[in-house]
């Protein structure tokens, strides 16, 4: 008896029994064998998760032991200057943190009658910000008065609806109770504001403290880390290795964040004064200051610019010079000056860096927001000598 032979022998020797990919001549589809434990991705989850949860519930603790690194990074060649030059540590580490202090200091108080200045000028400018949008409002009507006239008479028939209404018996022991909302009280605003002030003080100066030890120690807490890194040589060459581009990336990340600031700055007080806008050393050196936090800083000072423009010349063409310019040049710094003065192991995405700012500031607020590219940068770092995390490093890079 004749058996019929199997489809897939048949299929095989004909080229028209091929999958439609093939048979409409398309090459087939690629298809990468990747093995997946699905065992471990579930622990390096919950480990991310753990991570982040730590993280945010110990902010007041890691966030002062960050800028601590950050700072003591920034003074450490001045330390290591004096310590070559035959002065004690502890002495170098006290005085570099006495100058760096005196001169914040000097330049507040130097600039503290233009601060104040400006900070007058704040009612005035929101009552005139407000005056024009009013009048802007009273100038477009037409749909917006139409929607407000129809929101004006729906309210007014709800309103009769419920007095029509038939009242609601009152219940016997149930006295009706009507809460009224506080005012606003400023000795209450200005006792708040003082506890965060004092808060912030005494934040600072364990910062201080911190940076003290750290400069003190010098090179302490590598060795310590070296030793604990494994009993072989080639792993403590490692950890050394890991810890000096880490030390080397923040040093240049510091020092080139300070020197485009200080352009920033400058150009920015030279273009206002060139506009003849009020105050311009005290916004130059805002813009400086806010240069440090990426996308949202320079956003920030045109925005404020824009208002303080408005506000004294009352013309909105000026307004719009004033801003485009401020815009343009923190726009070239960060396209032209920073990718020129960075080196390529320090270099990062743009996409990285705005994902990692939109975390930090999660995670952090405010201070996650200015320390989320050093910490970033950090991270690269790592992920540059451990073997697993070489994919994340590369996600990160350019």
């Amino acid at each position: 008896m004749h058996k019929p032979e199997p489809a897939s022998r048949g299929a095989d020797a004909d080229p028209a029994a091929q999958t439609p990919a093939s048979a409409s001549g398309s090459p087939p589809p690629g298809v990468v064998d990747i093995p997946m434990d699905v065992k471990n991705l579930a622990l390096a989850i919950l480990a991310v998760v753990a991570m982040v949860w730590m993280l945010q519930f110990a902010q007041t603790v890691l966030i002062p032991v960050v800028i601590g690194v950050l700072i003591s990074f920034a003074l450490a060649p001045i330390v290591t200057l004096m310590a070559k030059a035959h002065i004690p540590r502890a002495v170098g580490a006290a005085l570099a943190i006495a100058i760096v202090v005196s001169a914040v200091g000097l330049g507040v108080y130097t600039l503290s009658d233009e601060i104040m200045s400006i900070v007058r000028k704040v009612p005035e400018a929101a009552h005139k910000v407000t005056d024009r949008l009013r009048d802007g409002r009273a100038r477009r009507g037409g749909a917006l008065e139409d929607v407000q006239e129809a929101a004006k008479e729906i309210d007014k028939v709800s309103q009769a609806a419920a007095q029509q209404a038939p009242p609601t018996p009152k219940q016997p022991g149930v006295t009706k109770v009507e809460v009224v909302e506080p005012g606003f009280k400023a000795t209450d605003f200005l006792w708040t504001g003082g506890v965060g002030l004092i808060a912030f003080a005494g934040q600072a100066l364990l910062v201080l403290f911190l940076v003290y030890f750290i400069l003190m120690t010098g090179d302490l807490y590598k060795r310590k880390l070296v030793k604990i890194a494994g009993p072989t040589l080639s792993q403590k060459k490692v950890t050394v290795q890991l810890l000096d581009d880490i030390a080397v990336q923040i040093e240049n990340f510091i020092r080139v964040q300070v020197f485009t600031s200080a352009v920033v700055g400058v150009c920015t007080g030279l273009a206002l004064w060139g506009f003849g806008v009020e105050e311009p050393v005290v916004w130059g050196l805002l813009a400086g200051i806010f240069n440090s936090i990426p996308y949202l800083g320079p956003v920030l000072v045109t925005g404020g610019l824009g208002i303080v423009t408005l506000v004294q010349f009352d013309d909105t063409i000026k307004t719009a010079y004033v801003c485009a310019v401020v815009f343009a040049i923190t726009s070239l710094e960060g396209f032209l000056l920073t990718p020129m003065l960075m080196s390529r192991a320090s270099a990062m995405n743009p996409v990285a860096i705005f994902v990692g700012l939109l975390f930090w500031s999660w995670m952090w607020g405010i201070w996650g927001t200015i320390l989320a590219v050093p910490m970033l940068m950090m991270l690269k770092a790592i992920c540059d000598h451990v073997e697993d995390l070489r994919p994340v490093s590369e996600l990160l890079g350019e």
